[in-house]
């Protein structure tokens, strides 16, 4: 069984390469094209879980399951705080035939559906992008949506006012963008066109009071019921997109606390973001709406992209 490591992950699965899978892909879950369960999560410790993920491409396509770990205090340790596998088997013989760094799938796939979102949800004219957050997808996210948008600046926040500054200085160099780092989330939202949230925040960091008419919205750092990034007012006011309508509806922490608080229903999720690309359901209806793309992940991001650093050549 080949292995697929982390560098080989992150030297061939560019965005250029990512962005088109991970639309295609999402399109075809909306379609009923693919097949997934929801993901199945053990909560281990405080900041620590256990994640299983099975599903299949299609129905006699590759299928297979990414088992994942995240433990939120590993980027103290300098590691990722996404630690796994991607396992594939051949959907001729059933036979696994690759495993994949699942850390370095997640990092690179995560950005790369909120790029996608991006395209099809922001403005034409979004420049200025806001980043909650300042560890690896943050980073990833930098990477990605300038692969969509001409950014003219990006603004970052984090907790530690320190390591923003050191994130703001080292992607300024590396994306030749002004990258500032701001000490409020009010100051870092203010003129944002985009926003994405990558934090680990148990309780909301962003109310929606300060977010701008016309502005699209990743929100990424919750992946499981409970922890939210966002408050209520933000997730009345936007139009909501999720990746998954079936995993948000179970998982999606910012969803489901406004719905328990009786303040939306089920119908306030008004599309996947496949429907969205498919042209099924209409996304941005004008240029002052919300937008907010919940980004949960599925398996069928995972399988396609590991499928196709298995089966192309370099």
């Amino acid at each position: 069984m080949r292995f697929i490591d982390r560098e080989e992950v992150a030297r061939r699965l560019t965005y250029e390469i990512c962005i088109p899978i991970i639309r295609d892909a999402m399109i075809a879950l909306s379609k009923g094209q693919t097949k997934q369960l929801l993901r199945s999560i053990i909560p281990l410790s405080d900041g620590r879980l256990f994640g299983v993920m099975p599903g299949a491409m299609g129905a006699n396509a590759p299928f297979g399951a990414k088992l994942i770990s995240v433990f939120q205090d590993n980027p103290g340790r300098g590691i990722q705080s996404h630690q796994g596998l991607v396992i594939l088997f051949d959907p001729e013989t059933g036979v696994p035939v690759c495993s994949v760094h699942g850390g370095e799938i997640t990092a690179i796939r995560t950005a790369a559906a909120s790029a996608v979102a991006t395209g099809a949800l922001a403005r034409k004219d979004a420049r200025r992008l806001a980043l909650l957050g300042y560890g690896e997808q943050a980073q990833t996210h930098a990477r990605a949506i300038q692969k969509i948008r001409n950014l003219e600046s990006i603004t970052v926040w984090g907790r530690s006012p320190e390591r923003a500054r050191a994130f703001a200085e080292r992607m300024q160099a590396e994306l030749a963008v002004p990258v500032i780092a701001a000490e409020l989330v009010r100051e870092a939202v203010a003129e944002a066109d985009i926003i994405c949230t990558v934090t680990s925040a148990n309780e909301p960091i962003l109310k929606g009071e300060w977010v701008r008419p016309g502005t699209h919205l990743n929100l990424v750092g919750s992946g499981y019921a409970g922890p939210a990034e966002v408050d209520n007012d933000l997730v009345i006011r936007s139009r909501f997109i999720a990746d998954s309508r079936e995993s948000v509806l179970q998982q999606g922490a910012e969803f489901l606390r406004a719905k328990q608080a009786g303040l939306i229903g089920d119908e306030h999720l008004v599309a996947e973001i496949g429907q969205v690309l498919a042209g099924d359901i209409e996304g941005r209806r004008s240029a002052d709406e919300i937008t907010v793309y919940k980004s949960l992940g599925h398996v069928v991001q995972d399988l396609a992209t590991a499928w196709a650093l298995y089966t192309q050549n370099e």
